[in-house]
C-alpha cells in the first residue's frame, strides 16, 4: 500500500469517527469533507474508491438501525444455518478455509522458549500491522500505531522465543484475506496460545459470515454457556489475530458497535467495509 493510501484510511477513520459522533444532525458531503480539509469532490472520490460505495450508503451501513436489522436477520441464518452448513462464494464462512490449532504447553512454556518466531509488517485497507507465524500458522496479528510499540506487545506474549524480522509464505497467504476473493485462498492456520475456552470463542467467531454481526449472548448460546456472555467478552477481548479472528463482528445487543481493541473507529470502518463487498451490487453513487 501506498503512502497515500494509508494516509487515506487514517482520513476515513477520521470521517467514519465524525460522522459517528454528529450523526443526529446527518452532516452534509460538504461538511465531512471539510472535517478533512478536502474538497467534496476529492473526499467523495476517495471515499469511494476505499470502501466500494459512497459516503451516503456507507453511513446506512455503520448505523445502529443497520446492526439491529442484520441482527434480527441473523436470528436463524446465523446461529441455526450458517453455523452448520456454510455459504458460498465471498461470503462463505472463515472456518471453511481457515483453523486454529492450540500450542502445547510445551510449545509456549517459560514464555515461548521452544518457539521460533517470524514477523513482519504489512498495509492493510485498515492501516499498517504487524504480522507473526511459527512453522505451524499464524499465532499474532496486531494493528500497528507504532512499530516499536507493537513489537514489545508481541514479546510480551512470547519473551523466550526466538524472533526474526521476515515476511514468510504462511505471513503473505494469510494477508491475501485482504485482496483476494475468498474463494482462491489456500488454507489459512492459526498457531495460538489460549485456553481452551478461549479457544472455543475464536473457533466460534470464524464462523460468523463476513457482512453478518452477532452478540456476545448470541455467542455466549452457541457455546452452551448462556450465562457466560461476560466471560465471552473477555475471551473476544484477548482475541490475539486481528481481522482473520473477526471480533470485530461482535457487538452489543442493542446494535450498538461497542469497543475494540484496536479502536471503535476501526471496528466500525472493518464492518461498513465488509458490508458494502456484500451489497456492492446495489450501491448507489449519491451524495450525503
Amino acid at each position: 500500500m501506498k503512502d497515500q493510501e494509508i494516509t487515506d484510511f487514517n482520513r476515513i477513520e477520521k470521517a467514519i469517527s465524525f460522522i459517528r459522533k454528529n450523526f443526529k444532525s446527518q452532516p452534509s458531503l460538504d461538511k465531512v469533507a471539510n472535517e478533512l480539509h478536502l474538497s467534496p469532490h476529492h473526499f467523495q472520490r476517495m471515499f469511494t474508491e476505499w470502501a466500494g460505495v459512497s459516503p451516503k450508503k456507507f453511513l446506512q451501513y455503520t448505523t445502529v438501525e443497520y446492526a439491529k436489522k442484520i441482527l434480527k436477520e441473523n436470528k436463524f441464518s446465523l446461529l441455526d444455518t450458517a453455523f452448520e452448513s456454510g455459504l458460498s462464494g465471498t461470503s462463505r464462512l472463515h472456518d471453511l478455509f481457515m483453523n486454529i490449532e492450540g500450542m502445547t504447553p510445551g510449545e509456549y512454556k517459560n514464555g515461548g522458549t521452544s518457539l521460533s518466531i517470524n514477523y513482519s509488517f504489512a498495509e492493510t485497507p485498515f492501516g499498517r500491522l504487524l504480522v507473526a507465524s511459527t512453522t505451524k500458522g499464524i499465532c499474532y496479528i496486531s494493528f500497528s500505531e507504532n512499530d516499536t510499540k507493537s513489537f514489545k506487545d508481541l514479546q510480551t506474549i512470547f519473551p523466550n522465543a526466538n524472533y526474526t524480522q521476515t515476511v514468510d509464505m504462511i505471513q503473505q497467504n494469510a494477508l491475501f484475506i485482504f485482496t483476494h476473493d475468498w474463494k482462491k485462498l489456500n488454507k489459512i492456520k492459526l498457531h495460538l496460545k489460549g485456553t481452551d475456552f478461549q479457544i472455543k470463542v475464536w473457533e466460534t467467531l470464524l464462523k460468523i459470515p463476513m457482512g453478518k454481526l452477532s452478540t456476545y449472548g448470541e455467542i455466549a448460546k452457541r457455546l452452551d454457556r448462556p450465562n457466560a456472555s461476560r466471560a465471552v467478552g473477555t475471551a473476544i477481548g484477548s482475541n490475539p489475530v486481528a481481522f482473520l479472528i473477526p471480533c470485530h463482528r461482535v457487538i452489543q445487543s442493542s446494535g450498538e458497535f461497542g469497543e475494540y481493541h484496536w479502536g471503535s473507529s476501526r471496528k466500525v470502518a472493518m464492518i461498513g467495509w465488509e458490508a458494502s463487498r456484500m451489497n456492492l451490487n446495489d450501491a448507489d453513487q449519491n451524495d450525503l
